[in-house]
């Protein structure tokens, strides 16, 4: 699927998808994690359920936590996406936060959402969470979590295959499974 935009449609892990989830199993295990929230959407659930495995860690489905919705860019890719909507890329260029996406969200409708979902977790209770979710809305739980600028938000890269972890305001990352490594500090601007 790689460069094909899904947006909402879902589709099966791949086996690579698979083996990554179960790798993150031993990650997670390490963490004193008191609960997980995941996304509605098959693709998240799959990739909780097996990396919780195991696990005594309860899971809890959001809504809010779906991807953002990029409405006819669906199942597209990137030359469809440049035929049907020629002057897309570069209204995104010039504002990716604002920047509606025909018949879906822009990130700034969805940001609330994000936030809903945030303010949800918070209301839990304390302890260590995991939230499985999806690269566009995950820049958005990174805006909030960080007090980052929506501009910032854009430009973080969001690669499958990674745990972020947001512990007082620091960032670390695990990639394919490896330890949490530091990230460059982010500017609150």
């Amino acid at each position: 699927m790689e460069g094909r935009g899904q947006g909402r449609l879902d589709s099966p892990l791949t086996e690579l998808g698979i083996q990554q989830a179960q790798a993150h199993r031993q990650t997670l295990a390490a963490l004193p994690l008191a609960r997980a929230y995941v996304s509605p959407m098959g693709r998240a659930l799959t990739t909780a359920r097996l990396a919780l495995e195991g696990l005594d860690v309860p899971l809890t489905v959001l809504d809010d936590l779906a991807e953002v919705d990029i409405g006819e860019l669906a199942g597209l890719w990137p030359a469809e996406r440049v035929a049907r909507f020629p002057t897309l890329a570069e209204a995104r260029k010039r504002d990716k936060y604002r920047t509606v996406l025909p018949g879906g969200e822009s990130y700034e409708t969805a940001a609330p959402r994000a936030a809903c979902a945030l303010q949800r977790i918070r209301s839990d209770g304390p302890g260590y969470v995991l939230i499985v979710s999806h690269e566009m809305i995950g820049r958005l739980l990174r805006m909030h979590l960080l007090g980052l600028m929506p501009e910032r938000a854009m430009a973080l890269s969001h690669p499958q295959d990674t745990i972020y972890r947001i512990e007082a305001g620091q960032l670390t990352m695990s990639v394919g499974a490896q330890p949490c490594q530091s990230v460059p500090p982010s500017p609150r601007s």
